[in-house]
């Protein structure tokens, strides 16, 4: 992996490149680089969601969780580089399974909405999604393992879980979308 930062002001960046982590220079509108923006905006919303009140289980899973997108950060930044393993993603699966048991299945569609850290939660999984996309397009145009796509969208999937475990925090809901379509046919 590249020299760990020493100072933050290179400057070297002032010509529209940085550094990956192979020390190589790309222009900073590569998919490469907008994928590692993309990862690097999701563990900050993660952070965010850190601040509010979580079951200890929860915040737990979430700091695990910024840990591998650091790794899927670094393995971004060295093409050809592997640092998210397999494993993490199965993490994700059992957390899934484990927090999807506890809630009744879904009837409707719900609003991302509901407390704040639900609702902070959505826009986690919405970023989520918007990362996954860039790591799809990147791979499109460069050879990536398999790992990162499947974190990502496992992820994504898991924060809209998470969501609806906090909106029952202290016995609340989801927030179910009134669609009238379905109120004027009668369906539920």
């Amino acid at each position: 992996m590249g020299q760990r930062l020493t100072q933050i002001a290179t400057r070297t960046g002032d010509d529209g490149t940085t550094g990956l982590g192979d020390n190589s220079r790309v222009s900073k509108h590569s998919l490469r680089v907008h994928a590692m923006g993309e990862v690097d905006e999701l563990n900050s919303h993660i952070g965010v969601l850190l601040c509010e009140d979580l079951p200890a289980s929860v915040r737990a899973l979430l700091v695990e969780i910024q840990h591998q997108l650091f790794n899927l950060g670094g393995e971004l930044s060295i093409p050809g580089f592997e640092l998210l393993k397999a494993e993490a993603v199965l993490a994700l699966d059992v957390a899934l399974d484990e927090h999807n048991a506890a809630l009744p299945r879904l009837q409707e569609f719900i609003l991302p909405a509901g407390i704040r850290a639900a609702a902070q939660a959505h826009v986690c999984r919405t970023v989520a999604r918007r990362a996954e996309r860039a790591v799809v397009a990147l791979g499109a145009q460069d050879a990536l393992k398999d790992t990162p796509r499947q974190y990502l969208n496992r992820l994504s999937d898991l924060l809209f879980v998470l969501a609806r475990v906090l909106n029952r925090m202290n016995g609340g809901d989801d927030v179910y979308w009134r669609s009238e379509r379905l109120a004027q046919s009668g369906e539920k």
